[in-house]
């Protein structure tokens, strides 16, 4: 490996990708500074988790998929996707209703990005798992419950 290479790597490596960028001046700090709705991941309850994300009164919709097993043998690794066939989708927030806080991950979608992400979350027990999806401005929903077997948020 050339030294100046490893120099380089040494010194940008508690960076980040988002920091080595804002260094280079390609982007602005407050880029790469990650912008999160705090309320919302502190949120208690759905309605509160809702409210936060400015989703109340968010429909159901068959639009929207969530891809997950049934039945989860381990809930501290459960892997959850939320597809969504609808055009121009700006935000796609996962909701776990039984966990102490509500809000597992939210994704805000750059334009012309394919609505589909995948995660894995925590799930404490036997729980609906709720996709919130934001498209025009308007928020849309569905919920799939997943049996857990083996508690993962201190179960």
């Amino acid at each position: 490996m050339n030294m100046q290479r490893r120099e380089a790597l040494k010194a940008g490596g508690g960076l980040g990708l988002f920091g080595l960028l804002a260094a280079a001046g390609l982007i602005t700090p407050s880029q790469a500074r990650a912008e999160w709705n705090k309320s919302a991941f502190d949120a208690k309850t759905i309605e509160e988790t809702l409210k936060a994300l400015g989703a109340t009164g968010a429909q159901s919709s068959t639009d929207i998929q969530i891809t997950a097993p049934d039945i989860a043998e381990n809930g501290a690794v459960v892997p959850v996707g939320v597809v969504s066939a609808l055009a121009g989708v700006e935000v796609i927030a996962l909701l776990i209703e039984k966990n102490p806080n509500p809000l597992a991950a939210s994704f805000t979608l750059p334009a012309g990005t394919e609505a589909s992400v995948q995660t894995r979350v925590k799930m404490g027990q036997t729980s609906d798992v709720i996709a919130v999806v934001k498209v025009g401005g308007k928020f849309i929903m569905t919920k799939k419950e997943i049996k857990v077997t083996l508690g993962g948020c201190g179960g």
